[in-house]
């Protein structure tokens, strides 16, 4: 019995990469070859780059979420205080931030005055939400305390107030400028409730990095907020950190525990989960898209493939006289395809990476060109849209546009694998 050839020894890879190099006139397709060669490489880096953007996209926008708003916020049900009233201020606020602060996990507890009120200088007008807060809290809050940009001495916030880039350009101030708050919740009269209006040295401008933060925040020192909106003794909430905030749903119980009495919890997945569920889907749908964009590209290995057994025909029936198996030739043109999609893969995952790398000036070119229209932070939310290149998303393209090039390649092998060597040389 002769000896079995060994699956892909050298002169398989030999007769593969011969073919594959192959003029027109020597009966190759190198056209198609490079056909599928170049459409597998965009498929593969049309689809890391659009993962890339993706990551980058949805931890730039959680990332502004944790490092400017609470992990956590711990209010109270509403009840009805002494004076007869609806109420849901903290009264013991200090003692309930210390039983949280408690709590394995948690970093920071803050307890805050939240209120809307106008924001005025001259003739401009801006609508905003007022965050009571103690100096040294403020100071660790990351994305406020060091901010991507920023005015004045955060160190002077005792003396005045600190106010979002967007308020700021929407009145027109800066820093060691002057604004009037203006609160319809005033000082009470007999003849009723008159609006509180006063004037705040504005010490600090920051960018928080979140469109919507920065056109509404303005911070307050904690004790001047509970003057002005009538909230000596008491607080609104507290402001809670957390050391792991994608773990917070493990804290939320401990938290609010620790909290006790009519304490309720609201958490930073409950504010922003349906956008992050939409975002989940979203790239679910765009990485199937891709996929079939790859699939599309790799289906131009099966044409390039069926026109090479068409032209090589009297090759494999005088490699099958010479005592080539059925398998062999299967392997050799199955290698073929392999190794154009092995190509075009490696050359794909290249492109990619080097595009989702330096995606920060290509996309600032692109948005500079189209006169700064491509990114609108107002609908986004972020300023800019980065590039998160993960090796998880890498590997998944290469995965999938190996695995579909494998696949296709299977069946014109076959068929070449299964030609007759007297057919095939019946009319040479």
């Amino acid at each position: 019995m002769a000896n079995r050839t060994a699956p892909f020894a050298r002169f398989e890879w030999m007769i593969a990469w011969r073919y594959l190099r192959a003029r027109r006139a020597e009966g190759g397709v190198s056209v198609m070859t490079w056909i599928s060669l170049i459409g597998i490489t965009l498929a593969v880096a049309a689809l890391i780059i659009t993962m890339a953007v993706r990551a980058g996209f949805r931890a730039e926008f959680v990332d502004t979420i944790l490092g400017s708003n609470a992990h956590v916020t711990v209010y109270s049900a509403t009840y009805v205080n002494e004076s007869g009233a609806f109420s849901r201020a903290l009264q013991d606020f200090d003692t309930m931030a210390d039983r949280v602060r408690n709590v394995e996990g948690v970093t920071r507890v803050a307890p805050l005055i939240k209120g809307q009120v106008l924001a005025n200088l001259l003739d401009r007008n801006a609508g905003v939400e007022i965050y009571g807060i103690r100096f040294d809290d403020l100071k660790t809050i990351p994305r406020i305390a060091n901010p991507e940009n920023f005015q004045g001495d955060i160190e002077r916030f005792e003396s005045g107030i600190a106010i979002g880039s967007g308020v700021a350009r929407e009145l027109g101030v800066t820093a060691g400028d002057k604004i009037k708050l203006i609160s319809p919740n005033g000082v009470k009269t007999p003849f009723g409730t008159s609006p509180r209006v006063v004037a705040y040295e504005v010490v600090y401008v920051f960018t928080a990095g979140r469109y919507d933060i920065d056109k509404t925040r303005v911070y307050m020192p904690f004790t001047e907020a509970q003057s002005y909106f009538n909230r000596e003794g008491v607080a609104d909430e507290l402001e809670v950190m957390v050391e792991v905030p994608e773990g917070i749903d493990d804290l939320a119980l401990p938290i609010l525990r620790a909290a006790g009495g009519e304490t309720l919890l609201w958490t930073w997945r409950d504010a922003s989960g349906a956008f992050l569920k939409a975002l989940d889907i979203e790239d679910t749908v765009m990485f199937v898209l891709m996929a079939i964009l790859v699939l599309i590209a790799a289906m131009n290995i099966i044409s390039g493939l069926v026109m090479l057994v068409k032209n090589k025909g009297r090759d494999i029936g005088i490699l099958r006289t010479m005592g080539l198996s059925e398998g062999s030739v299967l392997r050799v043109f199955f290698l073929c395809g392999a190794m154009v999609g092995m190509l075009g893969t490696l050359f794909g995952v290249i492109l990619g990476c080097l595009f989702a790398i330096y995606f920060d000036p290509i996309f600032a070119f692109v948005n500079g060109a189209s006169g700064g229209d491509a990114w609108d932070a107002s609908i986004r939310g972020v300023y800019r849209l980065p590039a998160l290149l993960q090796a998880k998303d890498v590997i998944s393209a290469v995965v999938l546009s190996l695995g579909l090039s494998f696949v296709v390649t299977i069946f014109p092998a076959r068929r070449a694998a299964r030609m007759n060597p007297v057919e095939a040389l019946r009319y040479e």
